[in-house]
């Protein structure tokens, strides 16, 4: 009976220290949150109302892309371009929309030979932004955050 008692109470002052709570500080808890955050995804992709109605991520992400797209190229077309030589080159137009939903153009990458031909290229891109609708940004974690990306664009002029 002795040893029954010793065992149990040796029992219960190792499963008291099983019991004990770790503290954890709050910066632990942030670093350990900031490791596993993906900076370069969001919850949901900047959108234009018509692509509200869209079902899923991906197809309201396309929707934004095209029209986009159309609205550039659209205007592009109502512009009556002059070459001498024919133009086939993949503009690469990288954006910025911010928090608030502005779009901006942050870079723009364009081959040498298509800016001889079209020199006012960036000009005509930059003022078919203006005809744009109202964008909504981008969200993460439910809070509207600022958001970049390229989108490429096909030029063929003959």
């Amino acid at each position: 009976m002795k040893h029954f008692v010793f065992i149990l109470v040796l029992l219960l002052i190792c499963a008291c220290d099983d019991l004990k709570v770790k503290k954890t500080s709050t910066e632990a808890i942030l670093n350990e949150e900031l490791q596993s955050f993906k900076w370069n995804e969001v919850d949901e992709y900047p959108t234009f109302s018509s692509c509200e109605t869209s079902n899923s991520q991906q197809d309201r992400k396309v929707c934004f892309e095209q029209t986009l797209a159309t609205v550039i190229l659209n205007h592009l077309e109502a512009e009556r371009i002059i070459v001498n030589h024919d133009v086939l080159d993949t503009i690469k137009i990288q954006f910025k929309i911010s928090d608030t939903g502005e779009l901006s153009l942050h870079d723009f990458k364009v081959d040498s030979t298509t800016q001889a031909e079209i020199p006012n290229i960036k000009l005509l891109i930059t003022s078919s932004l203006d005809s744009l609708p109202r964008i909504e940004p981008a969200i993460k974690r439910g809070q509207k955050v600022n958001s970049e990306f390229t989108l490429p664009i096909i030029i063929k002029v003959n």
